[in-house]
């Protein structure tokens, strides 16, 4: 009983959720409205997940059973296509019989064959049910010797144009096909076309081949035996190449006509050889056919020179032994197995990604061509063997695209590079290589997250970048050791360019952003250490970046000198000639420092009883700021910036020494004139040599004009009894 209600229970509810106006929203929220609790709502959520249980195990069992059925049918459709196929092949044969029988002996059975043709024709069409025709009579692999004649004329001709005509006449498009002449059908089928790089389905195609060309037709669905003009490939350049069985890719080969290549699929193995038997059968007789015409046509009085040789037998033997190892000469053995499997073997390895395998079996055929002459077929295999070499290379330079995952760093660029120098494409490696990356590079600059302090910004921004510099000069010495010094010459060029996506970015977040003077001379500093790195494997860079930051920075100290004459001046305008009184010995003592750090080691005899400085605020400001000003400019300092450089302390101290030589020269009061006097030597006798010696140690050398302004200033000398001032 509860088993019935447990049943009917589901079925209700089944019903319930396959209604059209089930809502999931609508049918939680009653759900939750009519339960008693927890447990309820757990019971339900068991049964709901049975029926979801249930129902996936009648969708598999249905799945099953129709997939047993699409597999039965399908083996009813190849047998009923075999037995249409058998037929077919009957009616072909023959067809080819009785048309071979002459005209002239059995007439009734010429009438019969014809008969015959035309029943087959009509029933099986172009391209129907195993529509596959050797024609091998008047439409056979080579023209039929009974009544064939070399100029195209007689009747077996005649027949073969005739087929040709008919067939032709399904096709859309092709009617310049028959003002060839000489021109019969050899061959022709259903084929199905696939992508070359993706392996999809394309379209079906009908193959017509002529004894000099292919043609290639598309089928028109919505009108049944009918097709229309595709392509016409002349089989002179015309590559004919096996693919492996890869299921569930089989029964395929492929045509390379320079510079495309199509691959397509036959309906069996069985039609897949017959298609290259015939191909290759076909490509031959020509090749042979238009041999001969140029001997006969190259030949000077081909008759005399038979005749002569007919009766002279000792001059047939003279002749002729010379003549036999040439004949030897345009040999060469290329039967071995791996040489016939050879493009496959490329296709599979391309197709594998196995490149290494690739190269090295091109580096094997090169080895065994070595030194060897180049006959039709050895020219032949290069055509096939040069159509993979240009994949292979396609492959390779896609390999190295920035278009691909750039992770890895440049060690994941190795494999691609090797190969494409072991193909000889050194040129074109060193050119990928440094395109990937500069792609690299770019991407983890731009990956790089702004911090909102400059300084740490900086110091990510010189380790991601100046890493992948690194990085990418060990990898590239060890890819191209021993090729063409020419691609060592591209990286440095490329090192230079990416040093400009460096600065970019540098300059962006130091100098546009308008940072402390103290700021940017702590990020150059951190930039040309980090570029110092480099020479350890020999690479010197610090020209570039400070080519490339030379302007930045003269922008920078410019701006920094007008940013302390102004605030001289300022301090000038409302200058009192009073002593600094610090308050505090606290006070007192971090002043002392100060000045000891900027290199003023004297600063104990300026200062007075108790907390006071015998120093206007004037100058003790303008002391710390012009040397604070000095010391940060040195570490932005390279040669490029010593004039700049020196042109700016040269105006900064200007502005000091003018002012207090304009209040000596205008100040009465004597004891307020003896405070400046007292400051003006302080600046002559103690700054002006600090700043004299201090740019000396870091320059290296001494600075002319700062010597010529401490020696060529006017140091006023005030008589102390009079109020006059002499110079």
């Amino acid at each position: 009983m509860a088993m019935t209600m447990s049943d009917s229970g589901a079925s209700r509810l089944r019903r319930q959720l396959e209604s059209g106006g089930f809502e999931a929203r609508l049918y939680v929220k009653q759900l939750s409205q009519q339960s008693d609790g927890d447990r309820d709502l757990q019971e339900h959520r068991q049964r709901i997940q049975a029926l979801a249980e249930e129902t996936a195990q009648n969708l598999k069992r249905n799945v099953y059973q129709n997939y047993r059925q699409f597999i039965e049918t399908a083996r009813e459709i190849s047998y009923l296509e075999s037995e249409m196929y058998q037929l077919s092949h009957l009616l072909t044969e023959q067809k080819s019989s009785l048309e071979s029988i002459p005209l002239t002996l059995l007439p009734a059975a010429a009438a019969a064959g014809a008969a015959a043709a035309s029943a087959s024709g009509g029933e099986e069409g172009v391209g129907g049910a195993g529509g596959r025709d050797h024609l091998r009579g008047q439409a056979g692999f080579f023209p039929s010797p009974g009544g064939a004649s070399r100029d195209g004329s007689g009747p077996g001709e005649e027949g073969k144009q005739r087929t040709l005509t008919t067939l032709l006449e399904k096709v859309e498009g092709c009617r310049h096909l028959l003002e060839t002449p000489g021109q019969y059908l050899v061959y022709n089928g259903d084929l199905v076309e696939y992508d070359a790089d993706h392996m999809a389905q394309l379209q079906r195609v009908h193959g017509f081949l002529m004894n000099d060309c292919l043609l290639v037709a598309t089928w028109l669905p919505q009108r049944r035996g009918m097709y229309r003009y595709n392509a016409l490939y002349s089989l002179d350049g015309l590559a004919v190449v096996n693919v492996k069985d890869n299921p569930p890719m089989k029964d395929m080969f492929k045509l390379l006509m320079f510079p495309e290549s199509r691959i397509f699929q036959a309906e069996n193995a069985k039609i897949k050889r017959e298609w290259l038997e015939v191909l290759e059968e076909t490509k031959r007789a020509l090749s042979e056919k238009r041999r001969r015409e140029q001997e006969e046509a190259a030949a000077p009085r081909g008759p005399p020179q038979v005749t002569s040789k007919a009766t002279n037998p000792f001059e047939d033997d003279e002749e002729e032994e010379p003549a036999v190892p040439e004949v030897e000469e345009e040999k060469v053995d290329l039967s071995m197995e791996w040489i016939q499997e050879l493009p496959e073997d490329l296709d599979v390895c391309i197709a594998q990604r196995d490149f290494e395998g690739a190269v090295d079996l091109l580096d094997k055929l090169n080895h065994y061509l070595e030194d060897k002459p180049s006959p039709p077929p050895v020219k032949e295999l290069r055509a096939k063997v040069d159509e993979r070499v240009r994949q292979l290379t396609e492959v390779l330079v896609f390999e190295l695209s920035p278009d691909r995952s750039l992770r890895g760093g440049p060690k994941a660029t190795r494999r691609a590079v090797s190969q494409l120098i072991r193909l000889g494409q050194c040129t074109k490696a060193c050119e990928l290589f440094l395109r990937n990356r500069a792609a690299a590079v770019h991407t983890a600059i731009r990956q790089l997250r702004i911090e909102g302090a400059t300084l740490l910004y900086i110091h990510k921004l010189c380790h991601v970048f100046f890493t992948s510099l690194l990085e990418t000069a060990k990898e590239f010495e060890i890819d191209f050791a021993g090729t063409d010094s020419g691609c060592y010459s591209a990286f440095v060029v490329w090192a230079r360019s990416a040093m400009g996506m460096f600065v970019d970015a540098f300059s962006k977040q130091v100098f546009d952003s308008k940072e402390s003077l103290s700021t940017a001379a702590e990020c150059v500093k951190v930039a040309k250490e980090h570029c110092q790195q480099l020479g350890d494997i020999g690479l010197d860079l610090t020209f570039i970046i400070h080519a490339l930051l030379v302007k930045d920075i003269q922008g920078a100290l410019h701006s920094y000198k007008e940013i302390i004459i102004e605030a001289t001046k300022h301090r000038n305008s409302e200058e009192m000639w009073r002593k600094m009184n610090l308050m505090t010995p606290e006070a007192l003592g971090k002043l002392k420092e100060e000045m000891k750090s900027c290199g003023v080691s004297n600063f104990e005899q300026y200062t007075g009883d108790d907390c006071w400085v015998n120093l206007s605020y004037t100058v003790v400001a303008f002391t710390k700021q012009t040397m604070g000003f000095l010391e940060e400019a040195l570490k932005l300092y390279f040669p490029e910036l010593h004039m700049v450089l020196l042109e700016s302390l040269v105006e900064i101290i200007l502005v000091a020494v003018q002012h207090v030589d304009y209040s000596l020269r205008c100040e009465q009061d004597p004891e307020k004139k003896a405070f400046i006097r007292q400051n003006a030597s302080f600046l002559y006798e103690t700054v002006l040599p600090v700043v004299e010696k201090r740019f000396e140690e870091g320059v290296g050398k001494p600075a002319k004009q700062l010597q010529d302004l401490r020696n060529a200033s006017r140091l006023i000398r005030v008589n102390p009894e009079s109020t006059t001032s002499v110079v």
